[in-house]
């Protein structure tokens, strides 16, 4: 088994509480509750903060790597929330991506004053890049006035928008070219359209539509296009890989529990069981790699981001397929944890095409070898 497979003792990690695996039990033991009664998951953030979880990305001056972690403990970690709760996850996801891009490119002093709040564990980040469609008003921009850069203007699918601090938002200028990465306080001039997220899945990630009406910009981030530099965009894809990969995890543990509630399995239901864990094999398989290379050779992931994120999919999406054979209707019916993690698989899965990604890669392939 990987390190990622479910069931594994916790490792010691040099950022990270014994507390943690109480506290994923713990955010397991409310997911229900929050699926059923939506709102921000305050207390499983303040149970992460404590175990120093949120801080996992955040250099470490002291250490030989300038992590706290392993990229392959911090995505552990991930996984691990993520199959307790796939929106507490996917927040923490965000987290993780937007402490990162802070850390390489905050300017002084601002990035050493935010690191310290990040690792006492006060602020939680987010990254949002969404644009409204037509009717859900003007997408973000980036405007002066004669006390600095704010934001005004609308980003959607924000996710955590109820309960985070800061957001690196996905913005244009004035200028044409690429977009530019705001680092924004968002403690005032923000609205946050808490009835425009409705969906059947992932209803604890308060990924609502946010209105930006003149929100003060802490910083812009590197270049024009910065949220796509390499290898920290394909950082950012597989940590959302991983965190499909947690909620498989939640859906195949439930399927296997409806199964084994049901007394001895015939062929049929033992096949769909088969064909479930060996698509969570693939999973643990590419995250495993991946996790090596990013450890050993940071600047590498680029190369596997793509073809690691469809094998994922895939592969989450054969889980939910056979998981609905075996069981039948009556878990979706009565609702519970495995009709949740399909709903917040699903839901999450659509979030990201990477069909263009593909074609690219397809179309890279076939011509390198006819030049």
């Amino acid at each position: 088994m990987s390190i990622f497979s479910p069931g594994r003792e916790e490792r010691d990690s040099p950022g990270v509480t014994h507390d943690l695996k109480d506290t994923v039990a713990s955010i397991a033991t409310g997911a229900d509750e929050r699926d059923a009664h939506p709102s921000f998951p305050e207390v499983p953030f303040l149970q992460l903060a404590a175990a120093g979880a949120l801080a996992l990305p955040v250099p470490d001056p002291k250490g030989e790597q300038g992590r706290r972690a392993s990229f392959a403990e911090e995505w552990r970690i991930l996984r691990a929330v993520a199959r307790a709760d796939g929106s507490v996850g996917r927040i923490l996801d965000g987290h993780f991506n937007g402490v990162e891009r802070v850390s390489l490119l905050a300017p002084e002093p601002l990035r050493s004053a935010e690191l310290e709040a990040i690792a006492a564990g006060e602020l939680l980040l987010g990254v949002w890049g969404a644009d409204p469609i037509p009717g859900e008003g003007e997408p973000a921009r980036l405007v002066e006035d004669d006390h600095g850069a704010k934001l005004v203007g609308v980003k959607t699918f924000c996710s955590g928008s109820t309960g985070l601090d800061r957001a690196l938002v996905l913005v244009r200028s004035s200028a044409q070219g690429p977009p530019l990465l705001a680092y924004v306080d968002l403690s005032e001039n923000v609205d946050v359209d808490t009835r425009w997220f409705s969906g059947a899945g992932m209803r604890a990630s308060e990924s609502h539509r946010v209105v930006f009406a003149g929100t003060p910009v802490l910083a812009v981030l590197g270049e024009p296009g910065e949220l796509l530099r390499e290898p920290y965009f394909s950082r950012d894809a597989i940590r959302t890989a991983v965190t499909w990969a947690g909620i498989s995890d939640s859906a195949v543990e439930a399927a296997l529990d409806v199964l084994a509630a049901k007394g001895e399995p015939d062929d049929v239901v033992s096949l769909a069981a088969g064909r479930m864990l060996a698509a969570r094999g693939t999973i643990d398989s590419w995250l495993a790699y991946a996790a090596d290379r990013a450890d050993e050779y940071p600047s590498s992931l680029s190369e596997i981001s793509t073809e690691l994120r469809e094998a994922v999919s895939l592969s989450c999406r054969m889980i939910l397929d056979e998981a609905a054979r075996a069981v039948g209707s009556r878990p979706f019916a009565v609702s519970g944890p495995l009709d949740r993690a399909r709903r917040d698989l699903e839901l999450f899965l659509l979030q990201h095409r990477l069909e263009p990604a593909l074609v690219r890669r397809g179309r890279q392939a076939i011509s390198d070898r006819r030049s």
